[in-house]
């Protein structure tokens, strides 16, 4: 039997209610200036970055319940059913030096890894730089920032609710299947924004310095990168294998090859080894 809602007819997708999310994070003195439920968009990235132009101030968020052309890093682009997961953009116009500007991804996986952890009450954890990781090391967020005409917008996807045979890689899940006790996209939102809002007011604060702020310590708790054996693919094709062992000031990851030489890592693919759970 078919059960309507009328406005959807996925009980497990309830949309998104724009108002109510204005009313609890668009308040006077907050950081969140603007909130905006679309129903469909290309990308919330490329929305987002058009209202900088415009002049739009910091603190605009876009959320899209179906988002055609998500882009990812190097290029990549990803499709969601509607309301199988939260696609939303943040305009940031930090005044911040500009080489503490990478650390803004980092943040966002702060943010994400908080929120998921608190809501859902899953163990998640993040890959350097910006994938957050269920079980099993399988991809359900990622996180992608761009230049805006002075301005720096942040993408976050994150799969609450895809189903087995709607997932876009093998090595992907979502909330539901990893078993999450929540996976409403509702509180998940709420509970992500007001985190990155909290950190990016220390992160400011502190003139970006994420020491200072504690930025760095606990990108380092939620990376469940440092301490593993990890192959980098480096632009151009090149590849460097060895042990993460840390985050520098930059935020760029550490990594000892096996001759013990330490190199920096700016932008790479990383690739987790396989855990050894033989004992």
């Amino acid at each position: 039997m078919n059960i309507s809602t009328g406005a959807y007819s996925d009980l497990d997708r309830p949309p998104l209610r724009e108002a109510a999310l204005r009313r609890a994070l668009v308040v006077p003195g907050g950081f969140w200036t603007d909130l905006r439920v679309v129903p469909e968009t290309g990308s919330t990235n490329a929305d987002v970055a058009a209202a900088a132009r415009e002049g739009a101030p910091e603190g605009l968020v876009i959320v899209a319940e179906r988002q055609r052309s998500g882009r990812g890093r190097l290029g990549r682009q990803w499709e969601s059913p509607a309301r199988a997961g939260l696609a939303l953009s943040v305009l940031l116009r930090p005044e911040v030096p500009p080489n503490r500007l990478g650390w803004l991804p980092l943040l966002a996986g702060v943010a994400l890894a908080e929120s998921v952890r608190r809501v859902a009450r899953i163990d998640a954890y993040l890959k350097w730089p910006n994938d957050l990781l269920l079980q099993g090391d399988r991809k359900t967020a990622g996180i992608l920032a761009e230049a805006a005409d002075g301005a720096v917008v942040v993408g976050i996807g994150l799969n609450t609710t895809l189903r087995q045979e709607e997932l876009p890689r093998p090595d992907a899940t979502s909330l539901a299947l990893a078993g999450a006790a929540v996976s409403d996209r509702d509180p998940l939102l709420r509970a992500l924004l007001r985190s990155f809002a909290e950190w990016y007011a220390r992160f400011r604060d502190h003139a970006g310095d994420p020491d200072a702020s504690g930025l760095r310590e606990a990108y380092v708790f939620h990376c469940g990168t440092i301490g593993r054996r990890v192959r980098a693919e480096l632009p151009g094709g090149q590849q460097l294998e060895g042990l993460a062992t840390g985050i520098d000031a930059d935020g760029r990851l550490q990594l000892a090859d096996r001759f013990e030489k330490v190199h920096t890592i700016a932008a790479a693919d990383v690739v987790h080894a396989r855990l050894d759970t033989s004992g």
